[in-house]
């Protein structure tokens, strides 16, 4: 394949034809991340990913895009493939190959096989740092591909899936590099998680299927930040919103925040739409489809696609069609329909088109200055999950702000002095 230069460019895409389209929509994307542009002229100045050779599976939107511009221009030598089979936009991919020049190897709607075989193909160039979401890539360099991994100086994380599976390698002791956990930033989980799964979940349910929310029951499976957001933005809406949750904090908080808290054996009854946001397996199960009322919307939002137990349902069906564009419907023996969005996949990127870009400005922010920072210091570090640097996190904070156009205050020497001191408040000296 061919980049704009005649430079042959490595990859597998959908259709080269769709790059001019690509292109567009990477730099609308742009026009909200202002953050990453930013850091994209420093890195163009400084080069600081000179000759680094960096392997990437997130998901090939036209906001990954510019982060991989970024690192590009910071002198990274980059491959990159897609972190879930139907999160691919096909003309970025092909727009990224011929006219950006990065190898990319992504196919909207991709099989099983193939997305293996291009996790593989990511990690050709023997990669020095790996930039992760969902951990695919970190699990296949600790197991099939273990031969590279002695060349991998550390990596970064964008998921809360991805932490869990890594944090999990790490307590088994087999983690072989060190690895940090973007995810867990404040500017991260704060807005991302937040705001950006809040909306684009939603974006994605009604997309799909067009459905009023106002007036619906909405069941929300997790209270995380993810959960947090989107049970916030469905209130807003106009839905009535339960939580169900396994945690007793998170669970109190739901309820402290106002949303009804219940067993979600007791919300399947109710629930008009359910949505899974909990990183974890099989959320809703048999026991929720068969007390589900016909019609009932499934929706999942967690990185991977087991949340809702499909075979399961399957296993009720009686007969299944497609209704309209990720609408399926499975018609259990009792009559009743369940519709399933996006193959159980993330809603908000198989229906949708992911996060709204300025949210991914401060997440991409955040993996862009994390490279650069390991890059720069991964020989001082041991194996394991590390969380962002304060100074990473708050630089990303300060230069958002600074977008926007707002100012804040700052401390004066006496109140700086005030919070380092504990005789604050002590009665005077009589003797001084």
């Amino acid at each position: 394949m061919t980049a704009a230069g005649g430079v042959t460019t490595p990859g597998e895409i959908a259709d080269p034809a769709l790059a001019r389209d690509g292109v567009r929509r990477i730099e609308w994307a742009a026009r909200e991340m202002p953050v990453i542009g930013e850091i994209r002229r420093r890195f163009a100045r400084e080069r600081p990913l000179e000759g680094v050779r960096i392997a990437c599976c997130l998901h090939v939107t036209s906001e990954t895009a510019n982060l991989l511009l970024a690192l590009k221009d910071g002198g990274a030598e980059l491959r990159l493939c897609a972190s879930n089979p139907l999160s691919t936009q096909d003309d970025v991919a092909a727009a990224l190959v011929h006219v950006h020049g990065i190898p990319t190897y992504a196919i909207r709607g991709e099989d099983a096989a193939t997305y293996q075989t291009h996790l593989d193909q990511a990690v050709g160039h023997r990669p020095q740092l790996i930039i992760d979401d969902g951990a695919d890539l970190t699990a296949l360099l600790h197991t099939s591909r273990s031969d590279l991994q002695a060349e991998v100086a550390g990596g970064l994380e964008e998921t809360t899936t991805g932490v869990i599976r890594l944090r999990a390698l790490a307590a088994e002791g087999r983690l072989g590099y060190p690895v940090i956990a973007v995810n867990d930033a404040p500017t991260k989980h704060f807005f991302d998680n937040r705001y950006g799964t809040g909306q684009s979940t939603l974006d994605g349910v009604i997309r799909a299927t067009n459905v009023l929310l106002a007036g619906k029951t909405l069941v929300v499976c997790g209270y995380g930040w993810c959960g947090r957001g989107l049970a916030s933005r469905a209130r807003g809406m106009g839905a009535q919103v339960i939580v169900t949750e396994v945690e007793p904090l998170p669970a109190l908080e739901a309820a402290m925040d106002g949303f009804r808290v219940m067993p979600l054996a007791e919300a399947a009854c109710e629930g008009d739409i359910f949505v899974t946001v909990t990183g974890n397996i099989n959320v809703i199960d048999e026991e929720a489809f068969s007390l589900m009322k016909s019609g009932a919307i499934l929706a999942n939002s967690g990185h991977f696609d087991s949340e809702i137990n499909l075979p399961a349902l399957e296993g009720m069906t009686e007969a299944r069609r497609t209704l309209r564009e990720n609408v399926e419907e499975y018609r259990l023996g009792d009559g009743r329909q369940l519709i399933v969005l996006a193959s159980g996949r993330l809603v908000n990127l198989g229906a949708a088109e992911g996060h709204p870009a300025s949210v991914m400005d401060m997440s991409f922010a955040n993996q862009a200055l994390c490279a650069e920072y390991l890059a720069r210091e991964h020989t001082s570090m041991e194996p394991g999950v590390l969380d962002v640097p304060g100074t990473i996190d708050e630089e990303v904070a300060r230069l958002k702000l600074e977008a926007m156009g707002i100012a804040i205050d700052t401390l004066t020497e006496e109140q700086r002095r005030y919070l380092s001191t504990w005789e604050a408040g002590l009665p005077p000296d009589p003797e001084a």
